[in-house]
């Protein structure tokens, strides 16, 4: 059963991926290579492998809480935890589908908030769990200073 329930979080975490990159898909090709970029944006290549493995941690990292407890005792920590992968997939989807820096930018705020609050709520169940998710806020730390560079430089 443990088994099957991790593969059931990295395929939802996967599909979440999925879907930004689905709705990202035009916007990188045609829009993102138009736009100012700060010397310290990193290569293109950079970003699938990476996200590969935030994502992957994302998804041992719920599982690892789900089995201290399952959903009836970390529903909280969960529903969290489900709310910033949404999050995360919506960005994808504002920046790149509707090109719209400046919201893509208020909403990785909030996506940064929740990701900071699924580690609180995971770190309760499981320290490990909680570790796993720190590189992906200081990814989106990161990235929501990429955001908003690329936001002003191509404001107007």
């Amino acid at each position: 059963m443990s088994a099957l329930v991790l593969i059931l979080f990295l395929v939802l975490t996967f599909t979440a991926a999925a879907l930004g990159a689905w709705s990202s898909f035009d916007g990188v090709s045609s829009w993102y290579p138009t736009l100012v970029r700060p010397s310290w944006t990193p290569p293109n290549w950079l970003f699938g492998p990476v996200w590969t493995l935030l994502y992957t941690a994302m998804a041992v990292a719920a599982w690892l809480v789900w089995r201290r407890g399952g959903w009836s005792e970390q529903r909280v920590a969960l529903t969290i935890f489900f709310v910033q992968l949404t999050l995360n997939a919506a960005w994808s989807w504002l920046f790149f589908g509707l090109r719209r820096p400046g919201l893509a930018f208020a909403e990785i705020v909030v996506l940064w908030i929740t990701i900071a609050a699924t580690i609180y709520l995971f770190q309760r169940a499981s320290t490990l769990a909680a570790g796993l998710l720190v590189p992906y806020l200081l990814w989106v730390t990161f990235a929501s200073a990429l955001n908003f560079t690329l936001w002003r430089l191509n404001a107007g």
